[in-house]
C-alpha cells in the first residue's frame, strides 16, 4: 500500500502545501489506491521536505521523482498517450509553475507578513511549546534565502507580483476552453495545474497574484471541474 506522508489540511484544501497536494491529486487522477500520514514529520523525511511516500518499504522523495516512480511501478494511465510533443510542453508547463510562479507565491506567503501570519498558523500551530515559537522565523529565513539564491528574491516587490501575474496569464491562455491542460483527458500535468491554482484562488492570502487569477474565470472553472470529479470529500465553497 502507498502511504502518502505530508502536510496536514490547510486553508479549506487537501494541502496547503501544492506539492503534496500535487501528490495527491495525481493519485487520484491515475486511481491509485493509498492511505495518508498528515503528520507533516519532516525528520522523517529522506530530503528533509515534504511530501514523500513509503510504498510497501520502498521510500521516494521529490513530487516528480514520485509521480516518475508511480508511472514506473504501476503503469502510466495518464500520460502513455501523449506524444513527443505533448510530453515536452507538459514539462514546459511544470518548470513554469513549480520553478517560477511557485516561487512568487511563496513571497505572497512566507515573506508578506499577512501571508507569513498564516502560513505560521497552518503549518506550525501543533508545534509543542517552545518549537511554536522558534521554529516558524527559522522556516521564514530559510524560505528568504532560498528565493535570494533563486534569483526572484532580489527584484522589488511590484518585480516578483509582475513576474507572477504574467504567469497565470500564459496559464490561462494556453488553458483556453480545454477541459483539461492537454485536451479532454486528464494527464499529470493537470495534477500539478490543479494543486498549484487551487492554492492561489483558494487560500486565504491575499495578493496581486490571486486577485490576478481570480479576474479569469477559465481557472476557477478549471479547478472546480477537477474539485467536483477527483476532490468531491474536499469541496471548497
Amino acid at each position: 500500500m502507498i502511504t502518502l506522508h505530508q502536510f496536514p489540511p490547510g486553508f479549506g484544501l487537501p494541502n496547503a502545501s501544492p506539492f503534496c497536494m500535487k501528490v495527491e491529486t495525481y493519485l487520484r487522477l491515475a486511481g491509485l489506491p493509498y492511505v495518508t500520514d498528515n503528520r507533516g514529520r519532516l525528520p522523517k523525511a529522506p530530503k528533509g521536505k515534504l511530501p514523500f511516500i513509503d510504498d510497501d518499504g520502498v521510500c521516494i522523495a521529490d513530487s516528480t521523482f514520485i509521480i516518475a516512480y508511480l508511472k514506473e511501478r504501476y503503469g502510466d494511465p495518464l500520460d502513455a498517450g501523449l506524444s513527443a510533443e505533448q510530453r515536452a510542453t507538459a514539462l514546459a508547463w511544470q518548470r513554469l509553475i513549480e520553478e517560477n510562479l511557485y516561487w512568487a507565491v511563496a513571497y505572497t506567503r512566507w515573506i508578506e507578513p499577512a501571508g507569513f501570519a498564516l502560513m505560521r498558523e497552518v503549518f506550525f500551530s501543533r508545534l509543542p511549546w517552545p518549537l511554536r515559537r522558534i521554529v516558524p522565523p527559522l522556516a521564514r529565513r530559510a524560505v528568504q534565502k532560498e528565493l535570494w539564491g533563486h534569483g526572484l528574491g532580489r527584484h522589488s516587490r511590484d518585480e516578483i507580483m509582475s513576474i507572477g501575474q504574467a504567469d497565470v496569464d500564459a496559464i490561462a491562455v494556453f488553458l483556453g476552453d480545454k477541459t483539461y491542460f492537454l485536451g479532454e483527458s486528464p494527464t499529470s500535468l493537470d495534477a500539478t495545474a490543479y494543486a498549484f491554482l487551487a492554492n492561489i484562488l483558494w487560500a486565504p492570502v491575499d495578493s496581486p497574484i490571486r486577485r490576478h487569477a481570480q479576474v479569469r474565470p477559465r481557472l476557477e472553472a478549471y479547478c472546480r471541474r477537477l474539485q467536483a470529479r477527483y476532490w468531491p470529500d474536499s469541496m471548497v465553497a
